[in-house]
């Protein structure tokens, strides 16, 4: 039994789960040679930090790298898809708060009972709110992205910051799949 656990981070966890940590590691590694202009990728143990300007080409590119580095991690299909749409409805929220090319910090980590997922804007006075518009009112212009995240990662937060506001999301573990 000892021999199939490791220290790591000061926590005794089985070998195969660092191997699996420390392979998402290097794919992190690998992908900040990919940093460019509004872009800046931190590798973590357990996921990533981004710095970037928003735009559509670095939400593409962080919706990837989301699904690489879960999979890496040995998160389940079902639970990165979550994780990658709940991303995009917290970026988008922070573009229609700030506007187009409003600088964010996006934070993915895998945890113990699932991912968390943190969007970090420098507006402090616009905080989101849970608004009851239903998912399926086809007379709403807006307000379902929330909705949508109040349904996949319940009891999400906004956090004022120093230098604007964070959003912070839990997402469980899809049922059944955990990581592998």
């Amino acid at each position: 039994m000892r021999g199939e656990l490791a220290v790591m981070h000061g926590h005794l966890i089985p070998r195969a789960a660092m191997r699996r940590r420390l392979e998402a590691a290097v794919f992190v590694d690998r992908q900040q040679a990919r940093s460019s202009a509004g872009f800046y990728l931190r590798a973590r143990p357990t996921g990533f930090c981004v710095h970037m300007n928003a735009s559509a080409a670095h939400l593409r590119r962080v919706r990837e790298l989301a699904a690489k580095a879960l999979c890496e991690a040995g998160v389940g299909t079902g639970t990165s898809e979550m994780v990658q749409l709940i991303t995009s409805e917290l970026i988008g929220n922070s573009v229609r708060a700030c506007g187009d090319h409003v600088p964010l910090v996006v934070e993915v980590d895998v945890k113990e009972d699932g991912v968390s997922v943190k969007v970090h804007d420098p507006e402090p006075d616009l905080i989101p709110s849970r608004r009851p518009v239903e998912l399926d009112d086809g007379n709403a212009e807006s307000g379902r992205g929330l909705g949508l995240v109040d349904k996949l990662a319940p009891g999400w937060q906004v956090h004022p910051t120093p230098v604007g506001k964070q959003m912070v999301c839990s997402l469980p573990y899809d049922e059944g799949e955990g990581r592998a």
